[in-house]
């Protein structure tokens, strides 16, 4: 005879386990991300305040971009001062120091992962679920370089963004 409790209570604890250790692993991931950035603005001269650091914190947090309202909405729940202007301070020097990108798109923010190095940008955005994936593809900045030189145009900055449904999604 199978006993339904005991196997139920331990594949509870399993679940419980796992959902514990991704918590654990993404509160881990968002402190380091925070770190790394703080350091890089340091080294940089710049000051990584704490109401910077807050904003970052929520991009950080999300898997899609968010809209500098939305960030306010969510920023007021600990910051009951903040205003549109300190949203959008933030999310210029975020910007300034690469720290976020902009989906050009949909005027919305989404964090980089990666910042320091000076990368082409080139984003995976779901339309339904509204994910958004940073994508490098290195072949893809060649060519636009290649074609873009032929028209004697220097390339600057590079986004791309290709608009879809993501594996979730589909």
């Amino acid at each position: 005879m199978i006993n339904y409790k005991r196997q139920s209570s331990t594949f509870v604890k399993a679940m419980l386990d796992f959902a514990d250790n991704n918590i654990i692993n993404s509160v881990m991931t968002t402190q380091s991300s925070v770190l790394k950035a703080r350091r890089y603005c340091e080294d940089k001269g710049a000051r990584f305040t704490l109401l910077r650091e807050k904003v970052y914190t929520l991009l950080i947090d999300r898997n899609g971009a968010m809209g500098a309202y939305e960030l306010l909405d969510e920023l007021k729940k600990t910051e009951d001062s903040a205003k549109p202007a300190t949203i959008y301070r933030a999310l210029d020097f975020l910007l300034e120091f690469d720290l976020v990108h902009r989906i050009e798109s949909s005027n919305a923010f989404v964090a980089c992962h990666h910042f320091g190095c000076n990368h082409p940008v080139q984003f995976l955005i779901c339309e339904s679920c509204g994910d958004v994936q940073e994508i490098q593809s290195a072949g893809m900045q060649a060519t636009l370089d290649k074609q873009a030189e032929t028209h004697g145009f220097k390339v600057k900055t590079q986004t791309i963004e290709a608009h879809g449904i993501c594996k979730n999604c589909q």
